[in-house]
Parts: C-alpha cells; sequence; structure tokens
C-alpha cells in the first residue's frame, strides 16, 4: 500500500475521521462513538503485527474481522465493523493519505444477517400492561412503552423528545432520528391518551426544574438509553418475556405488525426514518419466515 502523506497517530487520525462522519456525513454521535471503537480493534489488531495503519493490505483487515468473529461477536456488529474499516479507508483515499484503499473488496456476507427479533402481539399488550397507573412512574413508563411501540422510535430517539415535540391534538410526534434528520410519526389513540395522563398527573410531581425534556426521570432529568434499557427489563421480567425484550424490540415489533396486516413498504420506511428501503426490506423476510412457518405447520402435504 503506497502512503501519499505521513501517517498519523491513531489519536489525530480518529479525531479527525469523526470530524468527516459528523460535519460531511450527518452521522449521530452514537454512531461516529460506535466506528471509533471499530477502528480502535483495527489499531490494536496492526500494532501487534507491527503494521501502521497505511501499510495494511486486505489480508490484515480479513485476518481483523475472522479474529473479531472467533472471539464471539455478533454478526450485526461484525458487519458495522466492515462498514467503519471500508468508510474509514474510503476517507483517507479522499483525503489524499492514500491511493487505494484496502477495504475495497471486503464484504459482509448476507448469512450474517440475523432477523430482528420482535414481539407477537398478545405479548406486546402483556407488556404495556405491565406499569402501575396509580403511581407517578407508572404513569410515565407505560407513557413511554405506549409510545415507543405506536411510533417505532429508537431508544435515542425516544429518551431525546421534548415537550414541543408531542403534537397531541394532530396525533404525530416530530422525531430527531440518526444524523439530526427530522421526521413526522403518527400517534394512535392508545399512545395520546397515555402522553396526555403523564403530562397532566405525572410530570409535573417528576419535573423538578424547567426541562423541556418530554420524559423525565425520578431526579427530573432526561432519561439515558440505559436507564430505559433497566425499565424495560423490569417489565419484561414482570410479563414473561425474559430475555425476550431489549432497546430494540418494540421498534421491531411496530414494523412487523404493520407489514403483516398490509402496510406498504415505502410508509413503513418514512416511520422508521431507514435512509434506505433495504434496510426496511428486511422486515418482509421476516414475515415470509412466519408464513412458512404456518404453512409448514398447518398444510396437509407441507
Amino acid at each position: 500500500m503506497t502512503a501519499l502523506r505521513g501517517p498519523d497517530d491513531p489519536a489525530a487520525l480518529l479525531a479527525a475521521f469523526r470530524s468527516f462522519l459528523g460535519v460531511e456525513r450527518g452521522l449521530a454521535v452514537n454512531t461516529q462513538r460506535a466506528y471509533a471503537r471499530d477502528l480502535g480493534k483495527l489499531f490494536t489488531h496492526l500494532e501487534k503485527t507491527k503494521t501502521s495503519w497505511d501499510r495494511a493490505a486486505e489480508a490484515d483487515l480479513v485476518h481483523l474481522v475472522h479474529d473479531e468473529s472467533r472471539a464471539g461477536l455478533s454478526p450485526r456488529s461484525l458487519a458495522r465493523l466492515i462498514s467503519a474499516l471500508k468508510a474509514f479507508y474510503r476517507w483517507a483515499v479522499l483525503e489524499g493519505r492514500l491511493e487505494r484503499s484496502p477495504a475495497l473488496n471486503l464484504t459482509s456476507p448476507k448469512a450474517w444477517q440475523s432477523l430482528p427479533k420482535f414481539l407477537q402481539v398478545r405479548e406486546v399488550e402483556a407488556l404495556l400492561a405491565q406499569p402501575d397507573p396509580s403511581d407517578a412512574r407508572g404513569l410515565r413508563d407505560k407513557a413511554m412503552l405506549e409510545v415507543m411501540y405506536a411510533a417505532g422510535l429508537r431508544v435515542s430517539e425516544l429518551v431525546g423528545l421534548r415537550l414541543q415535540d408531542a403534537r397531541l391534538r394532530d396525533s404525530f410526534l416530530l422525531c430527531r432520528g440518526k444524523g439530526n434528520k427530522e421526521r413526522i410519526v403518527p400517534l394512535g389513540k392508545s399512545a395520546i391518551s397515555s402522553v396526555e395522563r403523564y403530562l397532566s398527573e405525572s410530570r409535573p410531581r417528576l419535573a423538578k426544574g424547567s426541562s423541556e425534556t418530554l420524559f423525565l426521570t425520578r431526579r427530573g432529568t432526561a432519561f439515558t438509553r440505559q436507564g430505559f434499557w433497566k425499565v424495560l427489563k423490569i417489565y419484561a421480567l414482570a410479563a414473561g418475556l425474559a430475555g425476550k425484550a431489549h432497546p430494540h424490540v418494540l421498534r421491531h415489533s411496530f414494523a412487523t405488525h404493520l407489514l403483516e396486516r398490509g402496510a406498504d413498504l415505502r410508509s413503513v420506511q418514512m416511520m422508521l426514518g431507514h435512509s434506505q428501503i433495504t434496510t426496511t426490506q428486511i422486515y418482509t423476510h421476516v414475515s415470509r419466515e412466519r408464513l412458512r412457518k404456518v404453512y409448514d405447520k398447518f398444510h396437509p402435504r407441507a
């Protein structure tokens, strides 16, 4: 590999690359951090073989991916690692730091892509029935779960909602997704009712100041993603769904249930905030797999 400019130290490289991801590509901070962690693995791997990043060959990158796979990295995380490598070396070429990217031919095998897990409708109903509506926190938790399922939000989108984002009279939310892109998502009657009750009966008791965040912790602050995950785990356990519920499960269930009931793919893509419809298409695979199982189970000549 021919370097066109002298190599930078890893910290300086990562800082410059993250700036590019944020400013030029508009990627969310969480995505930038994930890419930086993945590239940290690259630098550590190359350091062991005494190879500088600008002298790495395709074989070095393949070896890294195989090592991470053997170490138990999930298929989704492996796919992101490859995306990070490709993006980093593509940026290096654009910046004139390299002549050619060693990651050009790296691919993510389709077999690595696992289908998203989701809940049955009855399981979602059991989960939503767990919060105690007689308690301020129960009202809040009920509203959060209802909104997440009704709007198919990412956890970061849910905890980032502001008061002015809930347009309840018009039955929709204004949501900011990856890359700070805004989208409008409809809300159903059940979610609207839960949020209205939370705003009138619960939020005033949780608020400690003039926060504009919609959903507040008992300290009057915004939730972290980890904070919401702890709340979800408690109710999942109570609903008999231990191990089945994770931070994205209501979003996956939202998309799957819409498509199973006849929603068109383009509309679901817009509601989920996917930039590419190919990302949304994975949910059609879920529906097809379920149809296959039903057919195999009930057809007399299957």
